[in-house]
């Protein structure tokens, strides 16, 4: 049976993660365990040790099947060599806004982790830190250090000498341009021409000469997606009166590690019994989540009002369907927003405490993926700059219900890879409508969801995105070359 007491009382202390930090560790390989354990150790759902996972059932398989899996990926990775490979013993310098749990500074760790497995020598440079004492940070920085990332100080001496010496600087977010001034000062031209700008943002309070007054004399901007990147080119003109520098689109791809799971079916078979057992609803319940942090500009009050008056049509014309429940993860329980307060307070008044479950913002979106049928993306305004929870969830054949607005228009296929509605109250209407698509027909969904897992399969891959970095790296590195006079191989 449901155990929808348990969930409403609970409200985000689901005591997930021990369950699945212990079924990753029957059923993934080492390297997977450790990618993810990691990140476990960040999540801030509560921990219930008389909880623990027995996955006795299944377990030779699941090994089975991650020894095929590795040993198939191993073949293909002997059999095609990284693209980045030119990089080797390259010195690179990644500057970083901050050292956080949010995206900008994750993908850079990414791309350090990328430029170590090719034999780059990594420098990483934190500019703003809360405190030296942060545990975030401090395990942030060990992870790095441990994959041979040499992590120092923003303002000593050694960042100056690093990003003089380097063969590339990696510049971070629009904001991290003030370091550029602040610290290298006199020697800043000295480094503008081996320099790449790695833009996320996409609001409004970005633009600000501060902050990006270089752009123009840099060697690139990369950027997440063509709109944004449309964005930039626009409002630096207009607002700010310079002009960008040749800027390159690359879309971004998945981890193996995240493929792997995707991939496996008892591995999800067993985080989706675990977590829809945690959240109190069965297996025929179909859920539909928004995984991001909860803010008015990701819209859960929206999709909130959206699944409300979905709940309500189905009722009033008692349509066939299985319970419907929505999961709101990035809840912050220590912050308690106004925003999120509110929301909260909109589930109490319409009486659908039961249908609608809040999870503590989390790193670990795996076992979440696993559970859920439907990702709702429904960030408001110009939306996201890329969405990575998008092509997250087609890796593991979910269908999308996303706003037509940033990157998600450019990562969904409407009416193929998942249904595109509009940003604003406008959005709210149509949104419903899609939520019952979806619940009323299910080989609909099923399809979608197929179909977004072939379009990850073709472009959002670790490796497509490898492959995208690397035509901008040389470059980056070849334009470098023709004011110093560098080599490159």
């Amino acid at each position: 049976m449901a155990k929808h007491a348990a969930a409403a009382v609970g409200w985000g202390h689901h005591h997930l993660q021990k369950r699945w930090i212990l079924a990753l560790l029957i059923m993934l390989s080492v390297s997977t365990v450790i990618a993810f354990f990691i990140r476990a150790a960040f999540d801030s759902c509560d921990l219930n040790v008389s909880r623990a996972v027995s996955a006795a059932n299944g377990i030779g398989s699941a090994r089975n099947a991650i020894q095929v899996a590795e040993k198939r990926a191993s073949q293909i990775a002997a059999a095609k060599p990284s693209p980045l490979s030119f990089m080797k013993s390259k010195i690179v310098l990644l500057v970083s806004h901050e050292l956080s749990l949010s995206g900008g500074p994750l993908l850079l760790m990414e791309l350090a982790f990328l430029l170590r497995s090719v034999g780059a020598e990594v420098y990483w440079i934190t500019i703003m830190k809360q405190s030296e004492t942060d545990e975030v940070i401090y395990s942030l920085e060990h992870k790095m250090l441990d994959r041979g990332v040499q992590v120092f100080s923003a303002k000593g001496k050694d960042a100056i000498d690093t990003a003089l010496r380097a063969d590339l600087v990696v510049l971070n977010t629009a904001v991290a341009g003030k370091w550029l001034d602040a610290v290298l000062k006199g020697d800043v031209h000295r480094v503008l021409p081996k320099l790449l700008w790695w833009i996320h943002e996409m609001r409004g309070h970005y633009f600000k000469l501060d902050y990006v007054k270089y752009l123009p004399f840099v060697a690139g901007a990369m950027i997440d997606s063509h709109i944004t990147a449309e964005y930039w080119k626009n409002r630096t003109r207009e607002r700010l009166k310079i002009k960008m520098p040749e800027t390159y689109v690359v879309h971004l791809g998945n981890s193996k590690e995240l493929m792997q799971v995707a991939e496996d079916s008892v591995a999800k078979r067993v985080l989706r019994e675990h977590v829809r057992e945690s959240l109190g609803v069965r297996n025929e319940d179909l859920l539909f989540a928004l995984i991001n942090s909860v803010s008015r500009g990701k819209g859960q009050d929206l999709f909130l009002r959206s699944f409300y008056e979905a709940l309500q049509l189905i009722k009033e014309k008692k349509m066939q369907v299985p319970p419907l429940h929505a999961v709101i993860v990035g809840s912050d329980m220590s912050a308690q927003t106004k925003f999120e307060s509110e929301i909260r307070d909109y589930v109490m008044q319409k009486k659908i405490q039961d249908r609608v479950h809040f999870v503590n913002k989390t790193l670990t979106v795996a076992p979440y993926l696993a559970a859920i049928d439907v990702l709702v993306q429904n960030s408001q305004a110009r939306g996201e700059c890329f969405g990575r929870i998008t092509i997250e969830a087609m890796a593991f054949q979910l269908p999308v219900l996303g706003t037509a607005a940033g990157g998600t228009a450019e990562i969904v296929v409407n009416g193929t890879t998942g249904l595109l509605h509009p940003v604003g109250k406008e959005g709210v209407t149509p949104l419903t409508k899609n939520i019952i698509k979806l619940a009323t027909h299910v080989e609909r969904r099923l399809t979608i969801g197929k179909r977004g897992y072939e379009r990850v399969k073709e472009r959002f891959l670790e490796q497509h995105m490898a492959e995208r970095i690397a035509g901008v790296l040389k470059e980056v590195l070849r334009k470098s070359k023709n004011k110093s006079g560098r080599h490159i191989d």
